[in-house]
């Protein structure tokens, strides 16, 4: 095994962003691949750990950039001072994330014809707009993922799409997974949600633990969110 790490900058129009990119050089390619959505704080270590056990596990994986190079959040303001331009304009967020998509699909060792995408928080928002533009990408995967619905026209999704959802998560209240449940279902997709009980916000990141606000890990819930993920991923990329 010869983990393979590079940053990638790239352009979205004036915008230059900086995207991490993993994979395993021993593996024989072109290599199924993952794209991986930050939360609202920015590409971060989080992200990049992620990439770097996908890369274990024989895929290539890239951690792309909504931002904008160098630029990351460290307070509660500064995260939503970032996220919220591309939370209020899903146009410029569905074109961000398909620039990243199509960075990544013209990396030499990836199989473009076998990609799928994932996102946390705000990530999971992000993964899911794309799902619902019609992408072609084999599957999405929103952990612990914002649900409201894009606005954008109505496409045909093609993408097999699995939420990864806290029932107690504040941030996606029940009504919006009826509601998420009630859109994939007429946009015809092949479409699953795991709903963990007791389990509020951010339930994959060892650093929440902010019970007053909706955010805290859980160790069972990541665990679990994680090996469903490694399921759905065997089953649309391989």
């Amino acid at each position: 095994m010869a983990i393979r790490e590079q940053l990638v900058e790239y352009r979205d129009g004036s915008t230059v962003l900086e995207g991490f990119f993993c994979h395993d050089d021993a593996r024989p390619g072109p290599l199924p691949a993952v794209l991986i959505n930050h939360a609202w704080n920015g590409r971060d270590e989080f992200v990049e750990r992620k990439a770097r056990r996908l890369a274990w596990h024989g895929y290539a994986a890239f951690a792309l950039d909504m931002y904008g190079k160098g630029k990351r959040g460290e307070t509660t303001a500064q995260c939503q001072a970032l996220m919220t331009p591309l939370t209020q304009d899903r146009a410029l967020l569905l074109r961000r994330i398909t620039t990243g998509l199509e960075t990544l699909r013209a990396q030499p060792q990836v199989d473009a014809r076998r990609v799928a995408a994932m996102g946390f928080c705000f990530g999971g928002l992000c993964v899911l707009d794309l799902a619902r533009s019609g992408a072609d990408v084999r599957g999405v995967v929103s952990f612990h993922g914002l649900l409201k619905p894009s606005g954008l026209p109505a496409a045909r999704v093609r993408a097999k799409v699995l939420m990864l959802h806290g029932y107690d998560d504040p941030m996606a209240p029940p009504e919006d997974v009826l509601a998420v449940a009630k859109e994939f279902t007429a946009a015809g997709a092949d479409w699953q949600l795991h709903a963990f009980g007791r389990t509020l916000h951010a339930f994959t990141n060892p650093q929440a633990n902010d019970r007053e606000h909706g955010m805290l890990y859980d160790e069972a819930a990541d665990r679990r969110s994680w090996h469903a993920l490694m399921q759905f991923l065997e089953e649309v990329l391989r």
